[in-house]
């Protein structure tokens, strides 16, 4: 069975209708064809995808929605059909169409559909889950949505196995969707499966195996002798209010939805050590936190106050500006969006510096040397698996000391 939407031929000042293809059978010569309500400007048509070209703007979002739903239905049809040695007649499927291009309301899966109970799920979660990490997980929803029209059929909590993995897999490849991206997405569904069983549904959750990433995820972080540099280099006026908060995220280790808000009234005195008491904005926790000697030195120039809160996007443009006078221009290997996927690249480091770089910096400076324990109570995080995720692996200080200590130990021998 397979599906093709085309356009009809340009007419003149006018959009292209959108029509549909289809074969009930994989082998048939035999294809139907059905006009859709549906218009689109040439110039906007995938024409290897058979799809508009920006499924992520808005109008061109809810139109393939609407494409896709219709192969899922007409697929559904067609195999009940099947079943009765029966073809769809035509008045079924022109209604379906129409049915499917007026409906504005949410699609109601069945019980035991997974999108039914990632929407369940979603529902139950709302007021607990941060902003981001909703939006995360709407944008794992989507792409549910995208693999079932890919497949042409509504995904039941039975049918995520391992099987499933695999298509979802080669599903996400074929989009270039990243690995990190596909592995997420995956884990997210284990996270509904197991939310499935407390609900009383068999699933297969505990026979799924994820795949790990063949390609681990780079860390940018700004390393100590970096650090220095910036610390050292004088910047115009409009940038000493992100260089100073650039150092702070880097020896505080917060998300920048924290270390904006932080403010002299948080300030508290124990045993002699200034802290900052705070709630963390995403997970809600109390962070009591000992500030870094460069952050005091940053709250003394500032009369013992922290600088001026900054928009983030400002921010960014600002660090980035900062890390290129500072001489931080080594070229690294990470990945850049470009169009609607990111794609892996060699850059220089400043171009690639954003809010996160400071609670990275945290980590990696700070592990190994502090134990890890007392690192994740600052940070906040919960498991060290997650907090490990912060972790430059690439440890230029570390190869160095190693480095030191081959030398030290061949020297000893060559003098015996």
């Amino acid at each position: 069975m397979t599906f093709s939407y085309y356009l009809s031929p340009n007419i003149k000042n006018r959009k292209n209708q959108i029509f549909l293809s289809f074969s009930p059978e994989a082998e048939s010569d035999y294809s139907y064809h059905f006009n859709t309500p549906f218009y689109i400007n040439i110039e906007d048509w995938d024409h290897v995808k058979k799809r508009p070209k920006n499924i992520y703007c808005k109008k061109f979002k809810q139109l393939n929605v609407k494409l896709n739903s219709i192969k899922i239905e007409l697929a559904k049809l067609i195999q009940t059909k099947k079943l009765k040695n029966k073809a769809p007649s035509s008045k079924v499927i022109s209604e379906i169409i129409k049915k499917i291009s007026i409906d504005e309301q949410q699609k109601n899966y069945s019980e035991e559909s997974l999108l039914h109970m990632i929407s369940q799920y979603l529902d139950a979660k709302k007021e607990t889950l941060c902003l981001s990490t909703y939006r995360r997980y709407l944008v794992f929803f989507r792409l549910i949505e995208k693999f079932e029209s890919f497949i042409t059929k509504h995904i039941l909590l039975q049918d995520v196995n391992s099987e499933f993995i695999q298509s979802f897999y080669f599903f996400g490849k074929s989009e270039q969707y990243s690995e990190s991206t596909i592995k997420r997405t995956v884990e997210f569904v284990k996270t509904i499966l197991n939310y499935a069983e407390r609900m009383g549904f068999a699933t297969h959750v505990r026979n799924l195996e994820i795949p790990k990433n063949k390609n681990p995820k780079r860390i940018i972080t700004l390393n100590e002798k970096e650090l220095k540099k910036i610390k050292q280099t004088e910047v115009p006026a409009d940038l000493q209010i992100a260089k100073d908060w650039l150092l702070i995220s880097c020896y505080t280790g917060q998300r920048i939805s924290d270390f904006m808000r932080f403010n002299s009234n948080q300030l508290i005195n124990i045993n002699g050590k200034i802290c900052i008491s705070f709630i963390q904005q995403k997970t809600g926790k109390e962070i009591i936190l000992p500030l870094h000697p460069t952050v005091l030195d940053i709250l003394t120039k500032n009369n013992n106050n922290f600088p001026k809160a900054m928009d983030r996007s400002l921010y960014n443009k600002h660090i980035k500006e900062i890390a290129d006078l500072s001489g931080i221009k080594e070229f690294v290997k990470t990945r850049k969006r470009i169009g609607f996927r990111s794609r892996e690249m060699q850059i220089e480091k400043f171009r690639n510096i954003s809010s996160h770089i400071g609670r990275r910096s945290f980590a990696s400076n700070f592990y190994g040397k502090i134990p890890t324990p007392l690192l994740m109570q600052a940070t906040g995080h919960s498991s060290e698996k997650i907090f490990l995720n912060y972790i430059n692996p690439v440890n230029h200080e570390g190869i160095m000391a190693l480095g030191n200590y081959f030398e030290e130990i061949y020297s000893g021998k060559q003098k015996k």
